[in-house]
């Protein structure tokens, strides 16, 4: 069980990886601004969820639990995706991936402060090797770190706003099934970025997804809804359900990973030896946390 949560965990943080390339393709080429991005995607994984699932339970068991699950849904929905698009008009795409990814950083403090878990120091010691790792990556392209105050700042908010939903969801994983789950955060992540896209400026580019001239909008577009929506919200929280939030949320230092292997089939940019440096400390550092892990669990 514990292996099939760790491939799990792989696979959807490969099609997390993934997904910056689709969402690049999408704003870029296709207009979208990144509240659209998430609405429409959010909007269409709920509705097929909700087909999935249209003879099951709606509503939460209590009041409390559904004010949890619609913080859920801010936090790794709404408020995780736009601070971290808006973040990238006002610093580097450097500075937004590595900030961004200190969120298993955020959640192993969160843990311990909340549900006063001893974190081991072989844990700490992992996730800031896969942290440096993070950084090689980032920045093998050649971009360096500048401060952007603002920017900075939405995109450690993003960072912490996942930190939180996997702190909040680890009180309703062990009450309610994935499907439940997935749907509650997609449903309060849309209703919460409505008011943001009714407002927005720019016209709107629903009617790109239908031109027949482009095919690649459809096709990344239903990439980033069925497999890394709705897929892959489902294993996550099976995955954070067997290996634990800290466990889990250590495999997202392997995203810049997976992105820079895709970029380098389909952009053709250039891997480099300080980004293979990274690739190998991040798997160390996952392979350091996740044996501490492992330990602590067979002394139970």
């Amino acid at each position: 069980m514990r292996l099939i949560a760790h491939l799990g965990a792989i696979v959807t943080v490969s099609a997390w990886g993934m997904s910056f390339i689709s969402t690049k393709v999408l704003m870029e080429e296709g207009g979208f601004t990144p509240v659209e991005m998430f609405s429409y995607r959010f909007a269409c994984a709920y509705l097929l969820l909700l087909l999935l699932t249209c003879n099951k339970r709606l509503l939460s068991l209590n009041w409390k639990d559904e004010v949890s699950f619609m913080l859920c849904g801010i936090c790794a929905g709404s408020l995780y995706f736009i601070t971290e698009n808006v973040a990238l008009l006002h610093t580097t795409a450097g500075n937004v991936s590595l900030l961004s990814a200190i969120s298993p950083l955020f959640t192993t403090i969160l843990m311990a402060v909340f549900y006063r878990m001893k974190i081991k120091s072989g844990v700490i010691l992992g996730s800031l090797i896969a942290f440096v790792g993070v950084g090689c990556v980032v920045f093998s392209s050649g971009t360096g770190l500048e401060i952007h105050p603002l920017g900075d700042l939405l995109a450690l908010s993003s960072a912490m706003s996942w930190a939180i939903y996997s702190i909040l969801v680890k009180r309703l994983i062990p009450l309610y099934n994935s499907f439940f789950i997935t749907r509650k955060l997609f449903l309060y992540g849309v209703l919460s970025s409505l008011p943001i896209l009714l407002t927005q400026d720019e016209p709107y580019h629903i009617a790109e997804l239908f031109d027949l001239s482009h095919p690649q909008y459809i096709l990344n577009f239903m990439f980033l809804v069925l497999m890394c929506s709705v897929a892959a919200y489902l294993i996550w929280n099976e995955s954070m359900k067997a290996l634990g939030q800290v466990t889990a949320n250590n495999y997202l230092y392997g995203q810049p990973i997976v992105t820079m292997v895709v970029a380098a089939f389909i952009f053709h940019d250039p891997v480099t030896l300080l980004g293979v440096c990274g690739c190998i400390l991040i798997i160390s550092g996952l392979i350091i946390s996740d044996k501490v892990s492992e330990i602590r669990l067979r002394r139970r």
